[in-house]
């Protein structure tokens, strides 16, 4: 039985992200909540990024964290705010831990293919956005 070297995985393109992009962005413009989005592929490397008029600038550098914390760790960033309520203050120990909700990995058939993170308004509301964009069919 011959086992492959190489094995082959889905990549998230440009135009995925930017159709994720636009579905978080429109649920942001739709709340009137001014937030930046950011998405990156499966090794957390910035694919698109969007700041919404009157975002504050300080959540360009955090949208893009939440979004490669939630690709590294392959799990919504809001798992590290509930552990944290939990108690278990080890998880700020961990490197690129975002103990708040706005970041959510991408799938696509079982895969992790990238992130979306989103800050600028209340954890929740930066959560509600990621996860329009989460919900928009890839395939």
């Amino acid at each position: 039985m011959s086992e492959s070297l190489i094995r082959q995985k889905a990549a998230l393109t440009l135009a995925a992200a930017k159709k994720v992009l636009a579905a978080a962005e429109a649920e942001a413009v739709k709340q009137g909540w001014p937030v930046v989005i950011a998405v990156v592929d499966d090794g957390g490397h910035p694919l698109c990024l969007s700041r919404l008029d009157g975002a504050q600038h300080g959540s360009v550098a955090i949208a893009i964290a939440k979004a490669q914390a939630a690709v590294a760790f392959k799990r919504p960033t809001s798992a590290w705010s509930e552990a944290l309520a939990g108690g278990r203050l080890g998880v700020l120990g961990l490197p690129g831990v975002v103990p708040s909700e706005g970041g959510m990995p991408l799938a696509l058939e079982g895969h992790i293919i990238g992130a979306i993170g989103v800050s600028g308004v209340q954890a929740h509301e930066d959560g509600q956005i990621a996860s329009a964009g989460v919900n928009v069919p890839l395939s």
